[in-house]
């Protein structure tokens, strides 16, 4: 019962990270700020569902596959936003021109 509403809790303060991201990558003005937004809460956000998550996990296996799942998204949303952050500031300037 007890781990039941743990689980409840730490799901629905994920969906409130994703919620977060979500509304920085539509009001904050330049890339980076979006590629910030967007990786440090959607990772904060999955880690917490993953913890609710492993709380209602009845065995090993599902557990690890679960911290599997969220190491994956870590190494991939931070590659990613390393490549956009890093062609954005190779591109050159629109002012120039």
């Amino acid at each position: 019962m007890i781990f039941d509403i743990v689980s409840i809790i730490l799901c629905l303060a994920g969906a409130l990270f994703f919620l977060g991201g979500t509304v920085g990558l539509l009001r904050f003005p330049d890339t980076y700020s979006r590629l910030h937004a967007l990786t440090k809460a959607d990772n904060l956000g999955l880690g917490f569902i993953v913890l609710g998550l492993v709380f209602a996990s009845a065995t090993l296996p599902e557990i690890i596959k679960l911290g599997l799942i969220w190491l994956l998204a870590l190494v991939g949303s931070s590659s990613a936003c390393y490549f956009i952050g890093n062609y954005i500031y190779q591109m050159p300037s629109q002012e120039e021109e």
